[in-house]
This record gives C-alpha cells, structure tokens and sequence, in this order.
C-alpha cells in the first residue's frame, strides 16, 4: 500500500493549488457576495484538463486514475466548496454516469464534448417531495413511439442555468415502485424545458443552483441511459461518485480552515502571549489535523477500489459520512478561534462554515449514512456487484 502521490498526481495537485491560489482566492469573496463566478472559469477548468481528469483519453479525458479526481476536488474546496461542487456533478454524477452505463454513441455525442470540456453536465435527481426518498418521484416518463414525453420539476440542482446536459431521473412505471425508475440525458434546448435558478442561499453562495421544469418534453429513446427500470441502479451507482468526490473535497475545506486558523494564530496575541500557545486552541487545531488525515485515509481507500473496478458503496459512503462532519467541525472551530473576527466577512472561515453544512445534507444525509453503516455492521446490507462497473484503471 503507496499513500505517496505519484509523480503525476503531485503535478496535478500543484497545477490546481496554482491555479486556485491565483485565479480564485483574490477574488472569491467577491463571488460569493455577487452570487456567481464569471463564465471565464469553466474555460479554464477545461484548459488544464480539470473537466475530465478521470475519464479515458479515448473519450476525450485525461485518462487519470480516479484518486487523481480526489485530488482535484480536494485542491478547488480548498479556494472554494463552489467549484468543487461543479466538477463533482459534471464529473462524478454525470460523466462518469455516462462512462459506465452509456452506450457507444451516448459518449460520443455527449461524454466526449463535456470530458473535453465543451459542454457541461448536471444531475437531476431531487424533487420538492423527493430528497432521501427516491421511490418518493413525482416526475414521470411516457413512451410515445421512439420517444419519450417527461413531466416534472426537480429542485437543488447544482448548475441549473450553466449545463448543457442533464442527467434526469423519472418514473415510466409507478407501480413497480423503484424499480419503475428510468434515466434520461435531457439537453436544455428541448422544447418545454427550463430552469430557475435558487436565491438566497445560506452558503455555497458563488455557485449556480436551483430548480428544472419539463413540460412535455420530448426526448428520443436513444437518450435513455440504459435499460428502462435501471434508473434506481444508475442513481445509486452515480451517488457513489457524487459522494467520493464530496469526500474528496471535505478535506480541501478542512485543510482551508487549518491554513486559516495558523495565520490567526500568528498574529493574535491574548493574556501576554499568541492564541495558538492555548492549549484549548491547540486541541482545536489539534482535531482538524486529525479529521483531515483520518478523511483522506478514507477517501483514498475508496478511490483503490475503484481503481480496481470494485463496488465501493459502503467505503464510500464512510468517507462521505465522516470527512462532511469532520468539516463542518473544523469549520465552526476555526470561526471559534477568529473569535468575534470569525462571524465577519473580514476573515474566509464565516464563509467556510457557510458551505460546510450543504455536504452534510446532500448526496445522503448524515442521518442516511448513519443508518447505511450500522446495516453494514448489522449485516442487513449486502452490496452487490453492479451489471456494469467504472472500467478500472489504468484505462484500456
């Protein structure tokens, strides 16, 4: 077992910290204040290959493993949880959705231009009324000759008004529950779609989010990702990458509010003597060293299982579980040791815990997660092997 970065993995890490330290963190709280980043930043996520790292170069990617992932998400939530979270859905909820369970043509047409970085994927799974509860899908899928006709609306979408793609998640049959479930590659210009984007946010402010209304929208069969009744299948098998790369990118905000917290703790002095001699204030620092290291442990071991083509659900969902509440812990802690400075804009850990608490939330509550591993334990829950794995690296 190597936990040293290969020589290409540390130049992936430097090019990305670079690129964060130059191009996002001079700016970001002005971002996260106007509620957006400029269009200008996906070219540039595209330019250093960022938008297809772990895809095969015969589909456009960098052909990396998928650890090499990891080390992208963690690098960009260290500068800002924002544009983790974009290559986490275009990535790893919709690419390498498609990666897995598209057909030939389907990458061509659309894995190929968003691996490239031309054109932008999203995940449509979330409803008003449908959260945790999957099965709980309103949005429906009709059969009309060789097309299908869907209706619904979808909520919290990441990336709503910016991607080009949508992965969607709707019912051809309601009665066989969730195995009733289909997938669909929606693209925005179909007739009767639209979005609206969500205002007001408690965090995670300089990112796109918000709501997807399909009214008759008609769509070819050639569009549905894989077989009908597979949906529920793809949903969880997306959801395992979704969350690796959640993960992944808890441990760039924890090491965000590490670098934070020391540079406080060099210039303020209190009662004669720097914060950081403090020994409450060292056991703070103390357990974000540790909630980092432990997470990335985690999140590296569910990255070699998927290396190996190897279900990971239940280490993923580990690491996912434990690396968002070891965050959200360093987050609230390094605003503790900012003191009064911390509840301000002044310093970036008010904001830092800001988007901390959306990744305890999604992509599986931490409650959901809690229930997943003592099934685990209580063996309750077996995971199987899904009809159609990632392709182990490296690629062929």
């Amino acid at each position: 077992m190597d936990f040293e970065y290969s020589e290409e993995q540390e130049m992936l890490r430097k090019t990305v910290r670079k690129f964060v330290d130059e191009e996002i963190m001079p700016y970001i709280k002005d971002w996260d204040t106007e509620g957006h980043f400029p269009e200008s930043i996906w070219q540039r996520l595209a330019d250093l290959g960022l938008m297809g790292v772990c895809i095969p170069e015969a589909y456009g990617g960098s052909g990396m493993d998928y650890n090499a992932l990891a080390i992208v998400c963690e690098e960009l939530e260290r500068g800002d949880t924002t544009f983790r979270t974009a290559v986490s859905v275009h990535t790893g909820l919709n690419s390498l959705s498609l990666l897995q369970w598209g057909t030939e043509e389907q990458k061509q047409k659309f894995l190929v231009p968003q691996a490239k970085g031309e054109k932008i994927g999203a995940f449509g799974l979330t409803e008003p009324g449908a959260g945790s509860d999957v099965a709980a899908l309103s949005t429906t899928a009709k059969r009309v000759g060789d097309d299908y006709v869907l209706n619904g609306q979808k909520t919290w979408i990441s990336l709503c008004d910016q991607a080009d793609h949508f992965l969607v998640f709707a019912y051809v049959d309601k009665e066989q529950s969730h195995k009733g479930i289909s997938a669909f590659i929606v693209e925005r210009d179909r007739e009767g779609f639209s979005s609206k984007a969500i205002k007001g946010k408690y965090g995670i402010r300089a990112g796109n989010t918000g709501e997807l209304f399909m009214e008759d929208v008609r769509i070819p069969a050639a569009n549905r990702l894989g077989e009908e009744g597979e949906g529920f299948k793809i949903a969880m098998a997306s959801l395992d990458n979704g969350r690796f790369t959640v993960a992944a990118g808890a441990c760039g905000l924890m090491m965000a509010c590490l670098e934070a917290s020391l540079d406080y703790c060099k210039t303020r002095t209190t009662f004669g003597k720097p914060i950081g001699e403090h020994q409450l204030v060292q056991q703070m620092l103390a357990n974000m060293e540790a909630g980092y290291q432990m997470s990335r442990l985690l999140v590296y071991r569910a990255g070699e299982l998927k290396n190996s083509g190897k279900r990971n659900t239940r280490e993923t969902s580990l690491a996912k579980w434990q690396a968002c509440n070891f965050a959200n812990k360093a987050a609230d802690d390094a605003v503790q040791i900012h003191g009064a400075y911390g509840y301000s804009d002044d310093y970036p850990v008010a904001r830092y815990l800001r988007n901390s608490k959306a990744p305890v939330i999604y992509e599986g509550t931490r409650e959901i997660h809690t229930i997943m591993q003592a099934d685990y334990v209580l063996g309750k829950r077996e995971d199987k092997e899904l009809n159609r794995m990632l392709p182990a690296w490296p690629f062929e």
